[in-house]
């Protein structure tokens, strides 16, 4: 928000406004994500979900296809990085593999979306969730995948570690790259993450509001909601000002979260089906072993990117967000 705010009033004769500090941009993102949260479940935010979408795959695309445009900057370099030992390099490999599985995260809420879809025993929402399941993966990897390829061919080792691919193309290329096309850029981004706002923290209105319920025996009124939506806008925006330095973190949260996607769904399975008592044990054994590998993965992320953090140090920055 704050550079497309710049880009604006750039070269404005009648821009004279100075732009916010870094908290109280975070205070504007979540004004407008609590203001376009009022929705009442899952089912309403069906239109937000999908804009989020198109907004990310239309910025990643934006983000790969102008770079393969235009000239690489000089002294690119494709060589492997040099590494201290061989140890140093598996860290390396490791930490990457949680930053991998932090980008998928957004599935680990599938089981909160099946419990809105409509199901029967001849139509069960197993299905529908499995299509939608298999199509955001691949439109994922059909976004995520020519952005790893020309982000590499375009910039090389020049890639900054911290921003990625779209700080590098606006540090490489913003200079030959036209105003409204940078602005789309950004705009499509605060799109998206306002789209993503939404769909993270409904399942946690939805839990609220069911707590409510089952409490209280009645209805939720409007202005309990509203304090729902409030006091979860207000914590995720403390948790953004006192803890700037989460991004860093990246490796080691997608190795705490790796089971919900490759282990609980085994286990869960395992204790629901009881397939070892139907007859199916190759089905059990299967379910365990993948189970297991998750788990163990998860340990090896965790220790690698705890490890990382002893030896660079995480020079966290607390209630100092960038300006």
């Amino acid at each position: 928000m704050e550079p497309l705010f710049k880009l604006v009033c750039e070269g404005g004769a009648t821009c004279d406004a100075e732009s916010l500090t870094g908290a109280e941009w975070f205070l504007v993102f979540t004004c407008m994500a609590i203001a376009l949260a009022q929705r009442p479940n899952l089912n309403s935010i069906a239109g937000f979900s999908l804009f989020g979408a198109m907004s990310a795959i239309g910025y990643c695309t934006l983000i790969w296809v102008l770079p393969i445009s235009r000239d690489r900057p000089s002294g690119v370099s494709h060589d492997s990085l040099k590494v201290e030992s061989s140890m140093a390099g598996m860290l390396d490999i490791l930490n990457a593999n949680g930053i991998i599985v932090l980008a998928f995260r957004g599935h680990n809420l599938v089981l909160e979306i099946q419990g809105t879809l409509p199901t029967s025993l001849t139509n069960p929402s197993k299905r529908t969730m499995w299509r939608g399941v298999s199509v955001s993966y691949m439109i994922i990897a059909m976004c995520q995948f020519p952005l790893a390829i020309a982000g590499f061919w375009a910039y090389g080792n020049k890639i900054p570690s911290n921003g990625g691919m779209l700080t590098a193309f606006f540090q490489f290329h913003g200079h030959d790259t036209s105003k409204s096309v940078k602005g789309l850029v950004y705009l499509l981004v605060v799109i998206h993450c306002l789209g993503s706002f939404q769909f993270y923290a409904m399942p946690v209105f939805d839990n609220l509001e069911f707590r409510y319920v089952s409490m209280k025996n009645r209805r939720c009124p409007w202005w309990v909601r509203f304090g729902f939506r409030l006091f979860f806008g207000g914590l995720a925006f403390f948790i953004a000002v006192a803890l700037p330095f989460m991004p860093r973190l990246a490796p080691l949260i997608g190795g705490i979260t790796l089971p919900l996607t490759l282990a609980y769904p085994c286990f869960m399975r395992i204790l629901i089906k009881k397939p070892h008592q139907k007859g199916h044990a190759a089905e059990w054994c299967l379910d365990l072993r993948v189970g297991c590998l998750g788990i163990f993965l998860s340990v090896l992320l965790v220790v690698a990117a705890a490890w990382e953090l002893a030896i660079k140090g995480l020079h966290a920055n607390f209630f100092k967000p960038p300006l």
